[in-house]
């Protein structure tokens, strides 16, 4: 079975309401501005509250700085309005999340979804400064070397922010910093005789992984060498190219009109690990982290992938971007972008309408709306947003300067 059908729910059968969605945002919108203490930020939502947090949370991935960059990046993209700027509490929240990080036992402080380089990303979006700018390349030289090799704390998250800074400045520190890591992150390519494809190990939370997925694997580590393949040398990208559509390829489970990924290429003695269908871990982070891939050499994987995405259904765990059913919708707007085929818009736009009712339903449920970027309802608004206008920017994974 290419997914386990206990982590899915059937999908509500409801046409798409583009005002529905307008409300939703702006519901989560309103709410989120309202439950915003200066003090104490946003309140912990208790699926968030992993290792025993009880506390605020600061992270881009799924803290105060995440929910601050969705409430800007939808006032920016017109998709809202703010009753107020939050920028003024950017610069102090970096403190706070080097606090936490440090409580949790981590001095990952280069990391971008978790780290330093999320949050002065975010202050140089909205108060930028050659200080930020001059502390973020530091950061990211600093980073090339650690042993994670992957989007949440390793280098590849670190040149994301470089091909972002690049994006937006032209400046060439930032180009040659992407290369630093492509070349880095090539030297640790290791070889599967099994397989016969490349990959990464990652050393992390205490174990050394080989995933393919998403977050912490091979494909969100190649996603911004494809974003960036303009930046490389012609014969560097081709290189590239081979390795990334080899693995993918090699390392795919097929059934039927449908395929997936396990979580790993090689798992621990003992241990059999499901087969997931969520942004990270499963079809739908491969679909939207390889969909700007050029070439054919995808083109029906990434069909199929999707295909089975639609099978399974909406994720019972709710709407949220990383494992929820808006980060799968998200690869439904990727194929629709690749392909022209309005099939996948709509399909986007029917899990955008069960996401909504997944929202509401947890909000009841709790007492509070989940605020957060990766797992809540912010990040889930800015999908709502993207089913409107029809086209995909994944926060923090497509775009991240949103003026």
């Amino acid at each position: 079975m290419l997914y386990d059908a206990a982590r899915h729910e059937p999908l509500r059968a409801e046409a798409w309401d583009e005002q529905r969605a307008r409300d939703a945002i702006e519901r989560i919108v309103r709410d989120t501005e309202a439950r915003f203490s200066a003090q104490s930020h946003w309140p912990i939502h208790p699926k968030d509250a992993d290792g025993g947090d009880t506390g605020p949370l600061y992270p881009l991935y799924f803290g105060a700085s995440g929910v601050v960059w969705a409430l800007h990046y939808l006032q920016a993209a017109g998709a809202a309005r703010l009753r107020r700027s939050y920028a003024d509490y950017v610069d102090s929240l970096l403190p706070l999340n080097r606090d936490w990080l440090r409580s949790s036992g981590s001095t990952d402080d280069a990391s971008y979804l978790m780290g330093d380089t999320g949050l002065l990303l975010l202050s140089e979006w909205l108060r930028p400064s050659e200080a930020t700018k001059a502390r973020l390349a530091e950061l990211i030289a600093a980073n090339l070397d650690n042993p994670t090799r992957e989007l949440m704390w390793g280098a590849p998250g670190t040149q994301l922010a470089a091909l972002f800074l690049h994006e937006r400045t032209g400046e060439a520190r930032w180009a040659e910093l992407f290369r630093a890591t492509a070349r880095k992150l090539a030297s640790q390519l290791l070889w599967s005789p099994e397989f016969e494809c490349r990959y990464w190990t990652q050393d992390m939370y205490g174990r050394t992984s080989t995933y393919l997925d998403g977050v912490h694997g091979f494909v969100a580590t190649a996603a911004p060498l494809i974003r960036g393949r303009h930046l490389l040398a012609p014969g560097e990208w081709a290189e590239w190219e081979l390795c990334i559509a080899q693995t993918v390829q090699r390392t795919a489970t097929r059934e039927g009109r449908g395929a997936n990924w396990r979580v790993a290429l090689y798992q621990p003695p003992g241990r059999t690990a499901p087969m997931l269908m969520q942004f990270c871990h499963g079809a739908p982070g491969f679909v939207i982290c390889l969909a700007d891939l050029p070439g054919t050499a995808l083109d029906e994987l990434l069909l199929a992938a999707g295909e089975a995405i639609w099978e399974a259904g909406p994720l019972t765990k709710g709407s949220n971007l990383c494992h929820g059913t808006g980060g799968n919708g998200y690869a439904f707007l990727k194929l629709y972008q690749r392909t022209g085929d309005a099939t996948w818009r709509e399909r986007a736009r029917a899990f955008a309408m069960h996401a909504i009712a997944q929202t509401e339903a947890d909000a009841a449920r709790y007492g509070q709306m989940r605020y957060s970027l990766w797992t809540g309802d912010p990040g889930f608004a800015i999908y709502l947003w993207d089913c409107i206008r029809g086209e995909s920017a994944f926060p923090t994974l497509e775009v991240f300067f949103g003026d």
